[in-house]
């Protein structure tokens, strides 16, 4: 028998594929129902796919070149085949962000779906169950292969191959809470130092903070030992901070540079550049706010106004040089104060986790443990907002499931 630890994303298509090769599958699950990173994913709609893979933005501190095979092993044309033939969800593209939808638009749709077609194919489901140890049994199974003892909270299970998808440390009140982890690493396995990502910042001015609730579309640059990481899309102020994907995107590097030096980051908040907003500064002869509040929410345009050192009334021939100078920055690199963030509360994602390169890149199986597999937000791998991390997750699962099944 397979067993598959864990009712996510990952865990769910991999209890599916197992299924392939004749054996029984048993999916274990903490919660009562499992998917619940599912159901709240997309504000409740559920962004399942991507429009195209983009592995470049894919953040893992393990061979580059690995992620990338995993990440391509199930073509996006397939997976939405799978989940519009086999899983019976017919998927909607959203034009403006480049995401596919359930035509539904209900995240429960997805997540029932999965579980669904699961039943249909003879998973077994065994819900509020939680493994608590992980180890080989004494004896060997009658086809040579190493037998598992899984240790539960309702007794234990012997298995002949083990999925471990119980992904990482984010959004714990879905049942994560990096058990997965700590099993994967008593047993022998490099796990990268683990860290919130795709969360919100935390952190600003007195002044930043009376704007929250504005969002608009920038581009922000984090640089942080040397190296520049950027994101484009939607920014939110909050009343603690800074949300929406654009920030998400590039949250990781303010995490990671916190016990280090902080990393800085500067945001245009147009899409004209430093050339552009010079020149019209220096050709209009009306009020200076009423230029920027052409492409910018009024209350942002006070507010950078202010903080170059303008006051609201200043008239294009009456500005110096250097209030020029200042507010073009404001307006082109702005450096964003910031001093922490809202950490696994409310990650999408967990970064670092158990090395790549400690898994058969192809099925998936540990190189460590033979007839263990790991899959899903359990990998050290994560993209940015948009339906990415799924992508990794069926992606990975799939690989898994079918490995264990053959």
């Amino acid at each position: 028998m397979i067993v598959v630890v864990g009712a996510g994303a990952a865990g769910l298509v991999a209890a599916i594929f197992a299924r392939a090769g004749g054996e029984d599958v048993l999916l274990l699950e903490r919660t009562t129902d499992g998917g619940r990173k599912i159901l709240i994913s997309g504000g409740g709609r559920c962004n399942i796919l991507p429009s195209s893979l983009q592995p470049e933005r894919f953040v893992t501190d393990s061979p580059a070149h690995l992620m990338r095979g995993m990440l391509r092993s199930w073509p996006l044309a397939a997976q939405r085949t799978f989940f519009e033939e086999e899983v019976g969800i017919p998927l909607a593209l959203e034009a403006e962000t480049g995401k596919l939808f359930p035509a539904s638009d209900r995240a429960r749709d997805v997540r029932d779906g999965l579980l669904t077609l699961a039943g249909s194919r003879g998973v077994q489901f065994r819900n509020q169950t939680t493994v608590t140890a992980l180890s080989v049994a004494p004896k060997s199974s009658v086809e040579g292969r190493r037998t598992w003892t899984l240790k539960t909270t309702r007794g234990d299970i012997e298995a002949s191959a083990v999925i471990m998808a119980t992904g990482g440390l984010s959004v714990p009140l879905t049942g994560s809470d990096g058990i997965g982890l700590n099993i994967a690493k008593q047993l022998g396995h490099e796990v990268h130092p683990t860290y919130p990502a795709l969360t919100p910042l935390t952190g600003s001015t007195p002044m930043l903070a009376s704007l929250s609730g504005i969002s608009l579309d920038v581009r922000i640059r984090a640089k942080w030992q040397g190296h520049t990481t950027e994101s484009h899309g939607g920014f939110l102020f909050t009343h603690r901070g800074y949300s929406g994907p654009s920030v998400l995107d590039v949250s990781h590097v303010a995490v990671r540079s916190r016990s280090d030096t902080p990393a800085v980051f500067r945001v245009a908040w147009t899409d004209r550049d430093a050339e552009t907003w010079t020149r019209e500064l220096s050709a209009t002869t009306g009020f200076i706010t009423n230029l920027i509040s052409r492409h910018l929410p009024e209350r942002l345009t006070e507010v950078l106004c202010l903080e170059a050192g303008l006051p609201p009334d200043r008239r294009g021939p009456e500005l110096r040089r250097s209030e020029r100078t200042a507010l073009v920055e404001a307006l082109t690199a702005y450096q964003l104060p910031w001093s922490s963030d809202e950490g696994y509360k409310k990650a999408e994602v967990t970064g670092g986790g158990v090395a790549l390169t400690d898994v058969n890149p192809r099925t998936l199986e540990s190189t460590r443990q033979p007839g263990l597999f790991l899959c899903g937000e359990m990998l050290d791998a994560f993209g940015p907002i948009g339906g990415y991390n799924f992508a990794w997750a069926w992606a990975t699962g799939r690989a898994a499931g079918l490995g264990a099944s053959t």
